[in-house]
């Protein structure tokens, strides 16, 4: 009798995510914002990635079909480097730090991410790409905190970096009590010359 039922679906998105060091150095910097505002919602360190593509609920048949593609546009990418730059907020509820780096070499990987996953037959909101990494969210009573924390990042700069890899990302958002949970359903390396 203890035998789980699974999900007939699964929330998608395509992402890139800073190497552990690039998010500790920006951790180190909202110390004292985690400490000032403990009631945000802060998501977890090891769950910061930069979307490249959202694509919302799909069947749990359809992100396997999305895994060769995917590889196959890795395999003809060069890393690109990139940094964390400052900070923002969307709508004073969402705390976000910024992107700064390859921006071009960013638009472009995720317009033919965006590409192989229409080639797929997925259908999907394509909203334009604002680069950045969602940190923290304010709960409906508090609309000050994430406007502070993004107004003392502001001048965080940190140190560049190569995203190495493309991720087909899951989460269990939506799926239960608690934090918002991410799960690599699968990762390549950018190993290509372009």
């Amino acid at each position: 009798m203890n035998e789980q039922i699974q999900p007939a679906t699964v929330r998608v998105f395509i992402a890139l995510a800073p190497p552990d060091d690039a998010k500790e150095e920006l951790a180190r910097a909202l110390r004292p914002a985690y400490e000032a505002y403990p009631r945000l919602r802060w998501n977890r360190i090891e769950d910061w990635h930069i979307t490249l593509a959202f694509l919302g609920e799909l069947p749990v048949e359809t992100a396997p079909l999305l895994r060769q593609p995917l590889a196959g546009l890795a395999a003809t990418r060069r890393p690109l480097r990139l940094s964390l730059r400052g900070g923002g907020h969307f709508d004073e509820r969402v705390l976000w730090s910024g992107i700064d780096g390859d921006l071009d070499g960013l638009h472009r990987l995720t317009a033919e991410v965006r590409s192989v996953v229409k080639g797929c037959g997925v259908v999907f909101e394509d909203r334009p790409l604002r680069p950045h990494l969602t940190l923290a969210r304010s709960r409906r009573d508090d609309p000050s905190s994430v406007v502070n924390v993004a107004s003392g990042l502001a001048g965080f700069s940190g140190r560049e970096w190569e995203a190495e890899r493309l991720h087909l990302v899951a989460s269990n958002i939506g799926r239960g009590p608690g934090p918002i949970h991410y799960r690599d359903i699968e990762a390549w390396r950018f190993s290509g010359e372009q």
